[in-house]
């Protein structure tokens, strides 16, 4: 029997091919693509040239200005930043985890099969892991292999570090300019903001925010047992209560407008994915707006 990793890999790649078939490859190469640079030469400064380009070291010593020559580096450096807390792992079915796990596979796919290489970063607030970038299935394989592993961290004690996240992400990738994917529910330490605009700053980012719609809107279940699974505090409720309900509808909207003010103080638009969507719907409708946006 084919382990849990390939038989996942498997799926995806026969639903990408029947449900894609080119339209999103095509899509996500002049959506994202390979944005580094290597220096070449030096000439003299016309003036159709970006002045951003000119080396001012040597203009100072030659009294003259003189821009530099790069040549472009058509491959591309993606990264998956997968948050791994303890909060991922609620929701319908196998949860928000589960629906990063599948969609940090499909991107990775899709990335690989252009030569291109791909590494990620698995955290959470006990224990994180970076996979080296690499071409190629097998680093898929070993990808969704980690990924299907249990976190390694303790049990529930804190809320998320999101913000250790991005600052470990920004060390990680900060040798050549990447595309970064960063997965995650934001349910967190505030303050998140600057490290995400930092790693905006350096590389090209994809923020992908996965929500259980039942964080959005809670059911009315009657009286029920609800833990934070951050914490593991907990509280009995009754989801029937229209007080309750209103104080919850006013904390969603307040908690939803500080995200949005967190995402444009950090010059990203997060794209948002429910557990109930179907993933690679979500996925095309995401490369869509990206190139819509970069247009």
């Amino acid at each position: 029997m084919a382990a849990a990793p390939d038989r996942l890999l498997r799926r995806l790649e026969w639903r990408l091919g029947r449900r894609l078939d080119g339209r999103l490859q095509g899509a996500y190469r002049t959506v994202w693509h390979g944005t580094g640079v290597d220096f070449t030469d030096l000439r003299a400064y016309t003036a159709e040239d970006d002045v951003r380009h000119i080396d001012w070291n040597v203009t100072a010593r030659l009294d003259e200005p003189f821009v530099r020559q790069y040549t472009e580096d058509r491959e591309m450096t993606a990264w998956l930043v997968v948050d791994r807390s303890a909060s991922m792992r609620f929701g319908r079915a196998a949860g928000k985890e589960s629906v990063a796990t599948e969609l940090a596979v499909a991107l990775g796919r899709l990335v690989t099969g252009s030569g291109n290489r791909i590494g990620a970063i698995l955290y959470d607030n006990g224990a994180h892991q970076v996979v080296p970038p690499r071409a190629g299935r097998d680093q898929v394989r070993r990808i969704a292999r980690e990924l299907l592993r249990t976190p390694a961290g303790g049990g529930p004690a804190a809320t998320t570090d999101l913000a250790a996240m991005l600052r470990l992400a920004a060390s990680t990738t900060a040798q050549r300019r990447s595309l970064v994917f960063v997965m995650s529910d934001f349910i967190g330490e505030p303050d998140w903001d600057r490290p995400l605009a930092r790693l905006t700053h350096r590389h090209e980012v994809v923020v992908i925010r996965v929500v259980d719609p039942s964080e959005l809107d809670l059911p009315d279940l009657g009286l029920i047992l609800v833990e934070d699974a951050e914490t593991g505090e907990q509280l009995l409720v009754d989801t029937s209560d229209p007080l309750l309900r209103g104080r919850l509808a006013a904390q969603v909207g307040a908690r939803e407008q500080a995200l949005a003010d967190g995402m444009r103080r950090a010059g990203v638009d997060a794209h948002r994915i429910t557990t109930d969507q179907d993933l690679l719907s979500a996925l095309v409708d995401m490369v869509r707006r990206s190139g819509r946006r970069r247009r």
